[in-house]
């Protein structure tokens, strides 16, 4: 008999902190969460541990080259994991929390285990409230990356479709209601200027 997920309804808006919290410490454990961003559902689970993330490649069948994001609190988190210079900084107070992914070169405080070039990382702050909830009650970063099934191109949107689908492959499926469907705009700023590979949700204005 398979062991289904266990289903958590969260309010968009307003999360239960106590709820958050008995995520976050299953998470600390090593539990693999689906949970929703501002960007469509994605598949997470706590920085720096092996099994976890193996579970989330084998769900998207994903190659080791792949290379995760971390989902940050705030910029002070992310430039512990990431090099910030004054240009970056002013960027990234400009356009956190929303819908932006920023490639930065990497400290050594990320694991090798989400990086595939061990050069760069792609961090974010989303720009909704359980994730950003999720991140206050880890005190670190979440591994994440967009749930989109193999042989799909688009990610699931609807909680009910991300309970039947992945019920028994992560340990709990938070619903949080739909949370829209376009990716993040993704931005290098390890460029002398920075330079858009992905446009998405975050407005590309400044950059042009």
């Amino acid at each position: 008999m398979e062991i289904m997920a266990l289903f958590i309804e969260l309010h968009s808006v307003s999360p239960d902190a106590r709820q958050v919290a008995t995520i976050a410490e299953a998470m600390l454990g090593g539990a693999v969460i689906a949970y929703p961003t501002d960007s469509g559902y994605a598949l997470g689970c706590s920085v720096g541990m092996r099994k976890p993330l193996e579970r989330i490649k084998a769900i998207r069948h994903l190659e080791d080259s792949h290379n995760f994001t971390l989902i940050c609190r705030d910029i002070s988190e992310i430039s512990t994991y990431a090099v910030v210079d004054t240009p970056a900084y002013r960027i990234l107070r400009r356009c956190t929390p929303g819908g932006y992914t920023f490639i930065l070169p990497a400290t050594h405080e990320v694991p090798r285990l989400v990086q595939a070039d061990r050069k760069t990382i792609g961090v974010r702050i989303p720009d909704h409230q359980i994730a950003l909830a999720l991140s206050q009650a880890l005190e670190q970063p979440m591994i994440s990356t967009t749930l989109i099934m193999p042989d799909n191109e688009t990610p699931l949107i609807y909680p009910e479709d991300v309970n039947d689908q992945l019920g028994s492959l992560v340990d709990i499926v938070i619903d949080g209601g739909y949370c829209g469907l376009e990716p993040t705009t993704v931005v290098d700023l390890t460029t002398v200027k920075p330079t858009v590979l992905r446009q998405g949700s975050g407005d590309v204005g400044m950059f042009e």
